[in-house]
């Protein structure tokens, strides 16, 4: 064991929720705390003693920062006002009670916004396989927004070669990797996103064939109709609202819409409403949500999709990394107002 974790108890900064969020999340909803831990495991528990390296900046922790209760989904029970935020993220394991994971193994999963975290329940966490690539990955392309991305088209989208692709939010984690899968299928790909410079993005450096920024002009119908005259086949969804109720009235006959996310209501007491559904019946349109906490047991089969892949450099993912936890309050209130570019995470420590 390194001398740093000899001793029993450690210095460990947390970012904390101090009050339930309302409307768009503030940078005084959180506060940084200095406190310390225990390094020490108890005899006969199945825990880890982890350092936390990167942690992700992911949208729907905005539904646990209000109060409510949500049986159906355990990832978005409400956090309690003063308590550690919790997300997922990587990490390395200092000491092991749990004969799954060794010390000096890397992970990722559901862990705290703090230096250290003892993690009492580390089912749901995977050991990390491949460490020729940034650790920084398995929270994002290697981590869930990959696997939301290559679940949701491949298992909702029912691609075939020559479909026309529309992805909403598409230089944010998920987005951006639809893109690249559904130009692997032989589609015809379009992007959306909130400033010029993801737009340039999206073509230039993602592959995008085309890309648009929404709030240009102020004139989402009329940027549908001059980047989908023919329509749109596939619609991956991740902002909701108006931008759903206007695709749907762009949608070919039998179109698929996968609904991987509404960031555009997370922060609305009253959601916005959808006046345009009846265009389900009237295009034969199939429209499902879906989580990736139910398709876990395909990561292994994801993983080796994916890393032959960002080996060669096919398969390309674009980070925002926010150094240290004094910086985790704005990079996550940044995502709520454009201001990432790519994939928001941030950097805890290197190892």
């Amino acid at each position: 064991m390194a001398d740093e974790h000899s001793n029993m108890m450690l210095p460990n900064k947390q970012v904390v929720l101090k009050n339930y969020v309302e409307g768009y999340p503030k940078e005084s909803d959180f506060e940084l705390r200095s406190s310390v831990i225990c390094c020490q495991i108890s005899q006969g528990s199945n825990g880890l003693f982890v350092k936390n390296l990167y942690l992700g900046c992911d949208p729907y922790m905005r539904h646990r920062m209000s109060s409510h209760k949500s049986k159906d989904v355990p990832l978005l029970v409400s956090f309690k006002p003063g308590s550690v935020i919790t997300g997922l993220g990587v990490a390395k394991v200092i000491k092991s009670a749990n004969t799954d994971f060794e010390e000096g193994d890397y992970i990722w999963g559901m862990t705290g916004w703090e230096d250290y975290s003892l993690i009492l329940n580390p089912n749901g966490l995977f050991k990390i396989k491949y460490t020729d690539v940034p650790l920084s990955y398995y929270a994002g392309i290697l981590g869930m927004p990959g696997l939301a991305a290559y679940i949701g088209f491949n298992n909702v989208c029912s691609a075939k070669e020559g479909d026309v692709v529309y992805v909403s939010s598409a230089a944010g984690g998920v987005g951006q990797l639809v893109g690249q899968l559904a130009k692997m299928k032989g589609c015809y790909v379009v992007g959306s996103a909130s400033t010029d410079e993801k737009v340039n993005l999206l073509k230039s450096e993602l592959g995008f064939d085309d890309a648009f920024n929404y709030k240009e002009g102020n004139d989402l119908v009329g940027a549908l109709k001059r980047h989908f005259p023919r329509g749109i086949d596939i619609y991956f969804e991740n902002v909701g609202g108006n931008m759903l109720d206007e695709v749907l009235l762009h949608m070919n006959l039998y179109g698929r819409i996968a609904v991987s996310g509404m960031i555009s209501q997370y922060n609305l007491k009253k959601p916005d409403g959808i006046h345009n559904l009846f265009c389900l019946i009237t295009k034969r349109l199939r429209m499902e949500g879906f989580s990736e906490l139910d398709f876990r047991h395909k990561v292994p089969e994801y993983l080796e999709f994916a890393i032959q892949l960002i080996r060669e450099k096919k398969l390309l993912f674009v980070e925002d990394i926010a150094e240290r936890l004094e910086n985790a309050a704005s990079a996550f209130v940044g995502i709520y107002h454009g201001r990432n570019v790519g994939k928001q995470i941030i950097q805890v420590s290197t190892d």
